[in-house]
């Protein structure tokens, strides 16, 4: 994590957005916009991510700012956190690093028909068979391999390919962001090596900061959108977070080796190397967009098969079919992804490659890309916390549109990197904190729970607080974890 404190610029704006002006570094094109409160602004210098954001702004095209969410915290080039959209027709450049090495990790919440009093006696239980049918933790392989033309079909289709399959349904397909299949996916724009480690891991949790978590609805703020999405209190619902896992993770890493010189080859200047881009029109540029895409495809049929492994666990243990538990797929959101859309700047629409990494997307009512079900309150946005504390669902307000093309925050957002969090867990059994708390946690390992303690993030809360007053995203409900699975 970058330790060093960001000892920079940063104006307040409003009561939640503060901005690093472009006179700030010789080479900023924009200016840099934090959104963020009194109370997370320490947290906030107490990294280098600030100073990522400033670095952002030199990027070729880019639009408006150069924009980061409150869950902002130090990361690959770009900060998490982060949000840039460039334009193509200005020589807009695509950045592997805007995007992460863990392409489309997202997450899905599932709401069943199932209450509180249904599901807490048996907690135990329900855990101790889900930590057994669902793969989780390095290197982990799933009931499911799709190699050669198949795994290409997976790459170019996504959950689509999986309908055929009889993995999916239409419903599914609805309800996950873009259907989930993006255009212009290649499977031959992925390496043999990242397919070689994609075989064996679609329908697997992976490790690091992915779960599984069983939750109960405790609190709703808006009710005509919770009950639109099949909510109220005591709900039992079922997230997922999980990404494109090592098929993702060569995707990005082959890109970066492959674009080590192109910003020489199209003189764009970087002050930081982890910067490494490429005109977005580009063949370079196209060609990451091609495998990104194909990443993208891969990890939401990963959420997919997770959800449907979930299904049939349910179904085993409460017998019953899962389509009689009502267990409806709310929707499935990315976090780390570069797309192209239509945005308005200034008094144009504009075609802009927009960069989301550890954010949101966050349509508003009335968009075209919006559901039909939620055509009247806006996109579901799906917001987790950490183990011991709350997840959230919000959804799209149209000021994103005018300020964040379309985006907000996608978690809590880390303040201890993950060697830190082991050192601050030592001695400490983080189960038994979180059983205390009514939590049941399973895990592979004690080191997977000691690098994802709630100590480690932000409060959910207070990040949320601020991208509903800033008019980002609205409030919805707030769910509380019973049953955690970690990778």
């Amino acid at each position: 994590m970058g330790s060093e404190r960001y000892e920079g610029p940063l104006e307040q704006v409003n009561e939640y957005l503060w901005r690093i002006p472009a006179s700030y570094k010789s080479g900023m094109r924009v200016e840099g916009r934090i959104y963020a409160d009194d109370r997370l602004l320490e947290q906030i210098r107490a990294d280098q991510a600030p100073e990522q954001v400033a670095n952002v702004a030199f990027l070729p095209g880019i639009q408006v700012a150069s924009l980061a969410m409150p869950d902002i915290h130090w990361g690959y080039g770009f900060c998490i956190g982060g949000v840039a959209a460039t334009d193509p027709e200005e020589g807009g450049v695509i950045s592997p690093g805007g995007v992460g090495y863990d392409i489309n990790c997202g997450v899905r919440v599932v709401r069943t028909n199932l209450k509180k009093e249904d599901v807490l006696p048996k907690i135990d239980h329900l855990m101790n068979l889900l930590f057994q049918k669902i793969p989780a933790g390095v290197g982990e392989e799933g009931p499911y391999h799709y190699a050669d033309k198949k795994l290409d079909r997976l790459l170019a289709d996504g959950v689509q390919y999986l309908l055929a399959e009889g993995y999916a349904t239409e419903a599914d397909i609805e309800h996950t962001e873009e259907r989930g299949r993006i255009d212009g996916a290649d499977p031959d724009a992925v390496s043999p090596r990242a397919k070689q480690r994609g075989q064996d891991q679609c329908g697997t949790l992976g490790s690091g900061n992915h779960f599984l978590e069983v939750q109960v609805v405790e609190e709703v703020f808006d009710p005509e959108a919770a009950r639109t999405m099949g909510l109220e209190e005591g709900t039992v619902c079922v997230m997922i977070h999980s990404g494109s896992r090592g098929l993702g993770y060569q995707v990005c890493d082959d890109a970066i080796k492959e674009l080590r010189q192109a910003p020489a080859k199209y003189g764009i200047s970087l002050p930081d190397r982890q910067l490494v881009c490429a005109p977005v029109r580009s063949p370079e540029g196209q060609k990451y967009l091609a495998a990104m895409r194909a990443a993208a495809n891969y990890a939401w049929a990963n959420r997919q098969l997770l959800m449907w492994q979930t299904r049939e666990a349910f179904a085993e243990f409460f017998g019953q079919p899962w389509e009689s538990l009502q267990m409806n797929l709310i929707y499935d959101v990315a976090h780390n992804i570069a797309k192209i859309e239509k945005h308005r700047v200034g008094d144009q629409i504009k075609e802009v490659c927009v960069h989301r990494k550890g954010a949101t997307r966050s349509f508003p009512a009335g968009h075209p890309d919006v559901p039909q079900r939620y055509q009247k309150i806006g996109q579901p946005v799906i917001i987790p916390g950490d183990m011991g504390r709350s997840s959230w669902i919000l959804v799209g307000q149209p000021k994103s549109m005018e300020e964040t093309f379309g985006s907000t925050c996608h978690g809590a957002g880390r303040v201890l990197s993950r060697h830190a969090a082991i050192q601050k867990a030592r001695g400490r059994r983080i189960d038994q904190e979180l059983a205390a708390q009514g939590i049941v946690a399973k895990c592979r390992n004690w080191k997977g729970l000691a690098e994802e303690h709630p100590d480690a993030y932000k409060d959910v809360s207070l990040v949320v607080d601020i991208v509903d007053r800033a008019g980002l995203a609205k409030k919805v409900a707030r769910l509380r974890p019973i049953g955690v699975v970690k990778g």
